[in-house]
Parts: structure tokens; C-alpha cells; sequence
């Protein structure tokens, strides 16, 4: 691949991702039994009336099956059911012809099924026996792209998982407007995008920059609803928030949907879909207990950046309600190594003082800010260097560090591959 400049990466800061073709199989190794992991610390109590304890309060309180702000729960469904394919019956779904559903359908189904049958039945069995019974239920996903299904294959049963990423969630309300040509394209869209999320495993943020941010469709709203489909569970609610300055939630209200444009047509869907950037999705399997996706829109870099928006020195609104969940159990991949530069050591930063547990490829944390905080590293499959440039000045790190540990076997894909195109994988976990 063609290497990447400083502002391609600044584009796909959001997810890390690139446009290499899929790779070939991963030369086998010997596997070796995993490692036994640790039980993660206690974690220190917030002071009450601290501005912690403040925050910590108020996002409890928006965490169960009834929240507050404008519901948006028909038009989820509506979408879960035409443009993630899941099943159901919703009068907003039937705005769209039958005929049309069925042959967006008959596209994306087909990707569905075969990521799962090639990718999620692998690494969920791996997962299985890896990640700790004890792990924190809250979950963070920096540079996630439209990827929740790996989140989703990784903790299962998380009560909480917070994705982050550049692309907004969409605007919800576009399915009831879009006809004709503009439907199809907006469903052309979906299609593409969320084939090549499946056939690779990570998302082309250059791609979903059309997709996600000037989408005539949610598309990242989508993307997840689809996860939420491959993983057998039901949509309960959709609401959209704002961070407020301590980091709690504001959901948007009957007002603040009032003040944004008119889902009318294409020439306003980036300003739409940035109002409607952060989304909260409830969700469960039949019978099961409600779990909680939330999506923020965030340029996780340390400095603005023209066209992306305030970095996190700016803006520590996302930091701050990231910060109230106290430990949180971590992952990240394809993230184009920028976790390994000092303009991204605020996002690191929080990682290595937040993170219990966390699995990477090597975009991850790299050992040499991990082992310092007390962390061990356990790895898998083989690592001898970056495939983009981006990654240059990690790489002896990662190397000395999969050199140095036993070969353990992975057969699927997770994330980057190396330079000659073979599989691997980091679990971080904080020593007892």
C-alpha cells in the first residue's frame, strides 16, 4: 500500500482504517495455553460530592430501559428492519416498497451470514475462553468506526459499551423522505460499506466519510443495528444526546430537534447528521436483560484539526464522561497506530489509567507505555512489522514484545495485519 501522508491520517483518525485487499491465511504456529488473568483491582470509591461522584450519579440515571429526551424508537426499528435487515413489523418500515427491501435485503443478508460463518463464529469461540468472567461491564471502543459487532463478539454481555469515532450517527428520521433514485443510492450505500466492514473487519473511513458524515441514511446508526441483528438481539430504544461540560448527558429534547433542519433532501444531511452525532441505542435478546450502545462523534486527537473539529484539549467533554465510568474494560484495531503518537497521548493516557482488560492488534497500547503503568501483554499469531508506514515508530516495540512471547495460534483476522499479511492479536491486562 501506498504510504499515508499526515493529513490522509488525520481523515482516518476516526476509525484507523486503510484500503489494503484482504490478506492471506496467517502461517500456522504451535498453540499454547492462554495465560490465567488476573483479578482486575478494586477501584477507588469516588468521594461523595465529589464532581466524579456529580457525574457518575447522573449517568446512572440515564442508563435503564426508560431515558429521557425525544424517543426515536419507531424510527429504529423502521431502520433495523430496512436497512440492517433484521425482522419485525413497523409501519415506518413500509414506507419503502417491499420489492426494494427485499433486494437490498438479499445483499445484505448474504454479507451477514457470511461473516458470521467466516469471521464471528471464530472469534467469539476464542473470546469464549479468554476474556475474564470478572471484566468491567462498561466497555470502551476508541476509533470504532461503524464496528460494534467486534465489541459485541468480544463482551457480550456488556452492560454498557461506548464506541467513539469520527462519523456521526446519522439522522434518523431521512427513511420516511428518501424515494426513487436517492433511495436507492442511499441503500447502495449501506450495502457497499457494510460489505467491505465484513470482508475485511474494519471500516474504510475515507469511504464513510461520504457514508457516515453527507449520508442520506444513518449510516453509522446502521452499522450497529446490523451488529445488533448478527448478535440475535432486539432493538428497545433510540435517543440522541449532547455531552454537557462534566462529561454527564443531555438527551435531545422536542426543542433541540424543533431547531435542526428539515429532513427534506440531500443538501442538508451533513449539518443533520452532525446535530444527530451522538446516539444512545438500548437493546436486549428476548427474555434477556437491556444493554447500552452508545455512539460518540469525538475527534480523539490532542489539537483541532481543520475539517474534523476541537481535539481533546479543546474539548474534554468526551474525556471527561469517558473518565466518570471509573474502570472499563478496552479495545481498539485498525486505528492506524495512533496511539502510538504523542498528538493522540491524551486518548493513550486514558486507556492505560482507565483499562482493566483490553485486546488490540498492534494500535493498541504498545508495551512501552503499558509495562510502565503495570501491564502484561499476552500475544497471538505473528507480528514482524506495520503494513502502512504510519506505524514506523512502534515497530521494534511490538516486535521485541511478540519475539519475546510464546507463539499462540489465531485463525481469524483482528483488525491489521503485518507486513507480509499475517495475523495477530494483544491482550493487555493489568497485573493483580
Amino acid at each position: 500500500m501506498r504510504s499515508l501522508g499526515f493529513a490522509a491520517l488525520l481523515v482516518v483518525a476516526a476509525c484507523g482504517s486503510d484500503k489494503s485487499s484482504t490478506p492471506s491465511k496467517p502461517a500456522p504456529v504451535a498453540p499454547a495455553a492462554p495465560a490465567a488473568a488476573p483479578t482486575p483491582p478494586p477501584q477507588p470509591t469516588p468521594a461523595a460530592g465529589s464532581a466524579q461522584a456529580k457525574v457518575e450519579k447522573r449517568i446512572d440515571k440515564q442508563t435503564g430501559p426508560v431515558g429521557g429526551g425525544h424517543d426515536f424508537t419507531a424510527e429504529g426499528r423502521a431502520l433495523f428492519i430496512v436497512g440492517a435487515c433484521g425482522e419485525g413489523t413497523s409501519a415506518e418500515a413500509e414506507v419503502v416498497p417491499a420489492a426494494r427491501r427485499a433486494k437490498h435485503c438479499s445483499v445484505v443478508s448474504k454479507a451477514q451470514t457470511e461473516y458470521t460463518e467466516r469471521w464471528v463464529a471464530k472469534a467469539r469461540a476464542f473470546f469464549a475462553d479468554r476474556v475474564p468472567k470478572d471484566v468491567p461491564k462498561k466497555v470502551v471502543y476508541p476509533f470504532a468506526g461503524g464496528d460494534l459487532s467486534t465489541a459485541l463478539t468480544v463482551y457480550p454481555d456488556a452492560e454498557e459499551i461506548t464506541t467513539l469515532s469520527l462519523e456521526p450517527a446519522g439522522d434518523p428520521r431521512t427513511l420516511g423522505v428518501l424515494k426513487g433514485a436517492a433511495l436507492d443510492e442511499a441503500l447502495a450505500q449501506v450495502e457497499k460499506e457494510l460489505k467491505w466492514l465484513y470482508r475485511v473487519n474494519f471500516s474504510n473511513t475515507i469511504n464513510m466519510i461520504e457514508a457516515m458524515r453527507g449520508g442520506h441514511l444513518p449510516t453509522q446508526l446502521i452499522f450497529g443495528l446490523s451488529a445488533l441483528k448478527l448478535h440475535g438481539f432486539e432493538l428497545v430504544s433510540l435517543r440522541y444526546f449532547r455531552i454537557e461540560d462534566d462529561g454527564s448527558l443531555h438527551y435531545l429534547d422536542d426543542a433541540d430537534i424543533a431547531a435542526a433542519p428539515e429532513a427534506k433532501d440531500a443538501s442538508t444531511a451533513q449539518k443533520r447528521n452532525m446535530i444527530f452525532a451522538n446516539a444512545e441505542v438500548q437493546f436486549k435478546k428476548a427474555g434477556g436483560k437491556v444493554q447500552v450502545w452508545r455512539h460518540i462523534r469525538a475527534n480523539l486527537g490532542n489539537d483541532t484539526s481543520k475539517g474534523i473539529g476541537p481535539g481533546l484539549k479543546a474539548d474534554p467533554r468526551a474525556l471527561r464522561h469517558l473518565e466518570a465510568k471509573g474502570a472499563v474494560a478496552g479495545m481498539t484495531k485498525a486505528a492506524s497506530y495512533l496511539l502510538s503518537w504523542d498528538s493522540f497521548s491524551l486518548m493513550r493516557d486514558y486507556l492505560v489509567n482507565h483499562v482493566v482488560w483490553m485486546v488490540s492488534d498492534a494500535t493498541g497500547v504498545a508495551p512501552k507505555w503499558g509495562k510502565k503503568a503495570g501491564f502484561a501483554y499476552e500475544t497471538y499469531g505473528t507480528f514482524e512489522a506495520p503494513h502502512i508506514e504510519a506505524g514506523s515508530g512502534i515497530a521494534t516495540d511490538w516486535k521485541k514484545e511478540f519475539d519475546a512471547e510464546p507463539k499462540r495460534a489465531l485463525n481469524f483476522r483482528f483488525g491489521y495485519y503485518d507486513k507480509k499479511f499475517r495475523n495477530h492479536l494483544v491482550i493487555m491486562k493489568k497485573k493483580a
